[in-house]
């Protein structure tokens, strides 16, 4: 995993929203690489909203995937549970 301090721009109902990236991993079981950025907005828990994408690295074209798979998602949400463990220590 990374940490990185860059920025991206989404598309957030059809308007372009520009995001903080908060991390980045790669996953040998997908063969995908993944990227975690926030709005800085909060939800209705009162957390801040977090969203986790797949994208390209081969092609380069800078676009992000949804994450659908169950098993996929899966995954991503045993990283989630990490890094929260990891930044409580």
């Amino acid at each position: 995993m990374g940490n990185v301090t860059e920025k991206i721009t989404i598309l957030k109902d059809e308007k372009e929203v520009e995001c903080e990236i908060l991390f980045t991993f790669d996953c040998e079981e997908t063969g995908k690489s993944y990227v975690g950025y926030t709005d800085n907005e909060f939800g209705t828990n009162g957390r801040k909203n977090i969203y986790i994408s797949s994208y390209d690295t081969v092609v380069g074209t800078g676009e992000l995937y949804d994450v659908t798979d169950p098993e996929e998602l899966a995954m991503v949400q045993e990283v989630l549970a990490q890094i929260d463990e990891e930044s409580r220590m």
